[in-house]
C-alpha cells in the first residue's frame, strides 16, 4: 500500500470540467457536449495483455498471480483542451471469480498518490503482514490504475537528487538559519520541475478524477464501487463530488481532510504525531526495550537525543543528521507490535549514534536516511509527482508566512511543529493551480473507515469528510494509532462491516466505534 505522510454523468470528456456539483469552472474553459467523442477518447478499446513486463517486474509478476490483466488508454492532458497532448494511464483488471453473482467494478486506490495497479493484488492477497478480501474478488472486477505521472502511466519526473528533496520533506526548521536553508533547497527543487510546467497544472487530483471516469466508460459500467486509503479517500470524495450520479458503493480509509489537500496538508498533523510518540513510548516502557520501564523515561530519552544532536550533529551511515532532521525520523504511522518494535530498533540506533557509538543504521531507518537512493529516483516512486499533485490542487502560500507560522506553534508544538508546518517546493513553485480547490459538499452514502490516532490523517480529517457527505456514516477503530485500517489491522470489526457493506450495500445505521486490544 501506497501511505504518504507528508484526491455528473457526461459522456463527452470537454464537459466533464463543468459538471454538476463542480465547484469554479476554469475562465478558458467552453465545454463541448459532443467533444470526447469526436476525438475519440470514448471509443478506445483497452488491449488487455499479461502483466509481467520483465524478470524485474515484481508489480506485474504478483498482479499475473493474482490473476490480473494490465492495459492502457489515453487521456487528454488537459481536459479543457482535448484535442490537444495526450498522456497514457495504466490499468489493471481481474475479473470477478464468480461471473454469475458479479456486482460490478470495484476500483482499489491505495494512496499515496502513488502506483496503484497493485491494489488488485492487495485486495486478493492482502498487505504484508494484512490479509485480503477474496470474497469481494469472487463478486466484483477488481481495478486499479497507475494515477496520471505515476508508475506505468506517463511519467512526471524532476529528476531530484533523493537527499535534497529529504532534506526538504523531512526538514523542520529550529531557527531562521534553518528555514532558510530550506526556502534554498525548496527553491532549487522546484526549478528543476521548471521544464515540465506544461505538465504541472494537470496534476491535480480533480484532472485524475476525470481519468478515473473515463476509465469508467472504457469498462463499460455505469457506476464504479470505490475503496480508497489515505490519498484514495481525497480522490474518491473529489470523484463523488464531480461524478456522483455514477457512484455506487464507496469506502474511504484514513481519509484526509478535504480541506487540507495540497501543500498544507500535514499543517496540522503535529499534535496527532506527538500521540503516537507517546503511545509507541508507552509500549517500549512496557516492553521494557532498554529505554526506561515509564512512559515518562522512554519520551525522556527521546528528549535526551534532540538535545544532544541539537548541541552536536551526529554522522549515521555516512549522512550527517541535525536538529532539524531529527523529528522526521520520529514518525510513527503503524501501532503493531511488529512495527513497534522495529521502530525501537530505529531509535536505540539514533540514541547510540548521537552518543558515539559507531551503528549500522536498521532497515527502516536506512529507508528514511534514503540510503537506498538507486531505487527512490526512479519516476514509480514518484517525488516530484507527488509535489506536483500538491501544488495542483492547491496553491501555496507565501514563503514568509511559513516561517510566521512556525513561530506562533513552536510552544504547543515543540517537536513536530516546525516539521508538519514546514515549506516545500509549491511556495515557488513554476504554474499556478489551474482550478480553485474541490469543495466537497454532497449527498453520496459512503463508509468512511479509520482510527481515532492516526497520526498521518488526524480524526478530525474523518470528522470534516462526515459534515460535508452528511449521508455517509464514520467507523473509527480504537484506541489506533495507526494509517490504514480495512485489511492492515486485526479489527473483525472493521472488516466485517466494510466488507459486508461492499456486498450489501446497506450502510451501518449510525456512526460507530471498534473498539480493539492495545499492542
Amino acid at each position: 500500500m501506497t501511505i504518504s505522510r507528508n484526491e455528473f454523468a457526461t459522456v463527452a470528456v470537454a464537459s466533464m470540467v463543468c459538471a454538476a456539483a463542480i465547484t469554479g469552472c476554469g475562465p478558458s474553459e467552453t465545454p463541448d457536449p459532443t467533444a470526447g467523442h469526436r476525438i475519440g477518447f470514448h471509443d478506445q478499446t483497452i488491449a488487455w495483455h499479461d502483466c509481467e513486463a520483465g524478470v524485474d517486474d515484481e508489480v506485474g509478476r504478483r498482479l499475473a498471480a493474482a490473476g490480473a490483466q494490465c492495459g492502457e488508454f489515453s487521456a487528454p492532458l488537459d481536459y479543457a483542451a482535448p484535442a490537444g497532448k495526450t498522456i497514457t494511464v495504466a490499468v489493471a483488471r481481474r475479473p470477478a471469480g464468480d461471473s454469475a453473482r458479479r456486482l460490478g467494478t470495484l476500483v482499489v486506490e491505495t494512496g499515496g498518490p502513488g502506483p496503484s495497479r497493485d491494489g488488485v493484488a492487495l485486495l486478493i492477497d492482502g498487505p504484508e503482514g494484512g490479509h485480503g478480501a477474496p470474497e469481494l474478488a469472487e463478486r466484483y472486477d477488481v481495478v486499479g490504475f497507475d494515477p496520471r505521472f505515476f508508475g506505468a502511466s506517463t511519467p512526471l519526473e524532476c529528476g531530484w537528487p533523493t537527499s535534497e528533496y529529504l532534506n526538504v520533506a523531512q526538514a523542520a526548521p529550529v531557527d531562521r538559519a534553518g528555514f532558510d536553508r530550506v526556502v534554498v533547497a525548496a527553491r532549487d527543487l522546484a526549478s528543476g520541475c521548471e521544464p515540465w510546467r506544461d505538465l504541472l497544472p494537470h496534476a491535480s487530483t480533480r484532472t485524475v478524477a476525470r481519468d478515473l471516469d473515463l476509465l469508467r466508460t472504457l469498462l463499460g459500467e455505469t457506476s464504479l464501487s470505490y475503496l480508497g486509503w489515505s490519498w484514495g479517500t481525497y480522490l474518491g470524495a473529489v470523484y463523488a463530488q464531480m461524478f456522483g450520479e455514477h457512484v455506487d458503493r464507496l469506502v474511504l480509509d484514513s481519509p484526509l481532510d478535504p480541506r487540507a489537500a495540497g501543500p498544507d496538508l500535514t499543517r496540522d498533523t503535529a499534535p496527532a504525531d506527538a500521540a503516537a510518540l507517546a503511545d509507541w513510548a508507552r509500549w517500549a516502557a512496557e516492553q521494557d526495550i532498554g529505554l526506561g520501564t515509564t512512559s515518562a523515561a522512554v519520551s525522556g530519552e527521546i528528549h535526551d537525543l534532540v538535545d544532544r544532536v541539537r548541541d552536536a550533529p551526529i554522522t549515521l551511515a555516512g549522512i550527517t543528521l541535525t536538529a532539524d532532521l531529527i523529528p522526521g525520523l520520529l514518525l510513527t504511522v503503524d501501532d503493531s507490535a511488529e512495527s513497534y518494535s522495529a521502530f525501537g530498533d530505529q531509535i536505540r540506533a539514533l540514541i547510540d549514534a548521537s552518543r558515539g557509538v559507531q551503528v549500522e543504521p536498521p532497515p527502516g531507518l536506512a529507508i528514511k536516511l534514503g540510503l537506498y537512493a538507486d531505487t527512490a529516483v526512479t519516476p514509480e516512486f514518484g517525488f516530484s509527482a507527488t509535489v506536483a499533485n500538491q501544488c495542483a490542487d492547491r496553491p501555496a502560500r507565501a514563503v514568509e508566512d511559513y516561517f510566521t507560522d512556525i513561530e506562533l506553534h513552536h510552544a504547543e508544538e515543540p517537536l513536530f511543529g516546525a516539521l508538519a508546518r514546514h515549506l516545500g517546493p509549491c511556495a515557488m513553485w513554476p504554474v499556478s493551480p489551474s482550478e480553485p480547490p474541490t469543495e466537497i459538499d454532497n449527498q453520496i452514502p459512503a463508509l468512511l473507515v479509520g482510527a481515532d490516532g492516526d497520526p498521518v490523517a488526524p480524526s478530525a480529517g474523518l470528522r470534516a469528510l462526515r459534515t460535508v457527505m452528511p449521508a455517509a456514516r464514520s467507523l473509527t477503530l480504537r484506541p489506533a494509532f495507526r494509517h490504514g485500517v480495512y485489511l492492515f489491522d486485526s479489527s473483525a470489526c472493521i472488516d466485517d462491516t466494510v466488507t459486508a457493506y461492499l456486498l450489501d450495500g446497506v450502510l451501518p445505521s449510525g456512526d460507530a466505534t471498534c473498539d480493539r486490544a492495545e499492542p
